[in-house]
């Protein structure tokens, strides 16, 4: 729980969570996050991907579960980066942050992604994976080179010194957000956002997160091909706003 005292003026948490076809977690994350004390009022904005696997009808059930739950959907599948840019647009908190649907990261790791903004030292937090933090699954050798090289190649653009720039949690307060307009649709955005909070001067802390790692045969989605559009995304957002 967050110290009282901590988070003065922010009154309002809202979890932005892209979902594409996540039928067996989906129901467990929504249960995982509503068992965690922040210590602010918070509001669930799930956006519904296009999913084609049942997930639509998990979230009609959790929704009537879950009050403060705003339930979206794409009618055809977009990517992660599209979904967000519609969570976000209707996010009323004072703090945003990104949820994945997947399992892959803890909610309970909340509170210490909250603590350096509700503290007044950051206006984004970014989690990390390579800082130390709790368990981490062992997996997918090519796939952890793949995500330092992207962060160094990243970082030499931003002149910023992330250990783990494609990270799912990423926090931000709702100024930030509403200085930048994202573009991109699928898993670009890690790239985009990063780029663009740099240029806009924003504090960005990093804190270390656990992180349970799956394979493609539970349901990882991104591939080699997404890498190769975040190598073209560092050389765009390099100078386009």
């Amino acid at each position: 729980m967050i110290a009282p005292g901590r988070g003065e003026g922010f009154v309002k948490l809202s979890i932005v969570i892209p979902v594409y076809n996540e039928v067996h977690t989906v129901d467990r994350l929504l249960g995982m996050v509503m068992q965690v004390d922040t210590g602010l009022v918070t509001e669930l904005v799930v956006v519904d991907d296009g999913s084609t696997d049942g997930t639509q009808a998990v979230l009609e059930q959790a929704r009537s579960r879950y009050p403060n739950m705003v339930l979206l959907r794409h009618e055809k599948n977009q990517g992660k980066g599209a979904a967000l840019r519609t969570g976000f647009a209707v996010a009323t908190g004072d703090v945003v942050l990104v949820q994945d649907a997947d399992l892959e990261y803890d909610p309970k790791e909340y509170p210490h992604l909250l603590h350096p903004i509700l503290d007044g030292h950051a206006d984004v937090v970014f989690g990390s994976r390579f800082l130390g933090g709790g368990a981490h699954r062992v997996v997918f050798y090519w796939h952890y080179v793949g995500n330092r090289l992207l962060t160094m190649l990243s970082n030499m653009m931003t002149n910023l010194n992330l250990t783990d720039m494609e990270v799912c949690y990423k926090v931000f307060r709702k100024e930030v957000l509403r200085d930048i307009r994202i573009c991109e649709n699928r898993f670009g955005f890690e790239v985009e956002i990063t780029a663009k909070v740099a240029r806009k001067k924003w504090r960005i802390y990093e804190v270390p997160i656990a992180y349970y790692g799956r394979d493609y045969a539970e349901g990882k989605k991104i591939t080699w091909k997404d890498g190769f559009r975040a190598l073209w995304c560092i050389l765009k957002y390099r100078f386009v706003d």
